[in-house]
């Protein structure tokens, strides 16, 4: 008898983009490839804290490096991935959140949200589908959701809709490039404690609402999200596409 194993969760030799990632969800993922041996590129727009971020990685041993970008300038974006090598694993991390009643969305605030969270992620992720397809190789395509693409929310009816958004572009390009090999998922975290998220969970009544949602107790931690990144970045999902990977607490589960 041949015992079935367990495929590799390893990414040795696999070069890793994550936007976002100087900060919370984004630098938890970049440092949870890296730990699993990936190569891997942080992006964000702050040139000098990225800078920080890479020097500590790269002083405990891993292989990183710094790439100043604003994804929701497409043009610019995509001339700099197209003088790169493909990347094996995309973590599409950069992501907006300007809350408001529905009836108070200001319509500048509406394009911002929607230009990063939706737009900017759509191109990037075709941006590096297509260096993969060209140099023939496979890849897994990860896009930063959330539980509020599946459900809706108080004051939250602009940043659902993003995040709905990705999740039908998720499964519309996990369909067109499944022929290619290459995998296109969602994780979708809940409320994570994060600089992003710090306004909400400081007020009394939101916070009362998150943990009475979330069926475990507790707000999430960005190290919630690193071992799910790592599964879907890995062998160990090969068969796993067009998916939403939720790390809700239970939220959706009613």
């Amino acid at each position: 008898m041949s015992l079935p194993r367990t495929p590799s969760f390893r990414l040795d030799g696999q070069r890793a983009l994550v936007t976002g990632a100087s900060s919370g969800i984004g630098l938890a993922c970049a440092v949870a490839l890296a730990e699993a041996g990936a190569e891997v590129t942080l992006a964000a727009r702050g040139a000098q804290k990225l800078d920080a971020v890479v020097r500590e990685l790269t002083a405990e041993g891993y292989n990183a490096h710094p790439l100043p970008l604003d994804v929701s300038d497409i043009a610019t974006t995509e001339a700099m991935l197209a003088e790169r090598e493909p990347f094996d694993v995309l973590v599409n991390s950069a992501g907006l959140a300007r809350h408001s009643p529905a009836l108070e969305t200001d319509p500048a605030d509406y394009d911002a949200v929607m230009g990063v969270n939706l737009r900017a992620a759509y191109f990037l992720t075709r941006a590096v589908a297509r260096g993969l397809i060209e140099a023939g190789r496979s890849g897994s395509l990860i896009n930063v959701s959330s539980q509020m693409g599946h459900v809706g929310g108080r004051e939250r009816a602009l940043y659902c809709a993003t995040k709905h958004g990705i999740e039908g572009m998720t499964k519309s390009m996990a369909i067109e490039w499944a022929p290619q090999g290459i995998r296109v998922n969602t994780i979708c975290p809940t409320f994570i404690r994060t600089h992003l998220g710090a306004q909400t969970l400081e007020d009394p009544e939101k916070r009362a609402w998150i943990e009475d949602k979330i069926k475990l107790g507790r707000v999430g931690e960005v190290e919630d999200v690193m071992g799910a990144v790592v599964y879907l970045a890995s062998a160990a999902s090969a068969l796993v596409t067009g998916t939403a990977l939720l790390i809700d607490g239970g939220w959706t589960a009613d």
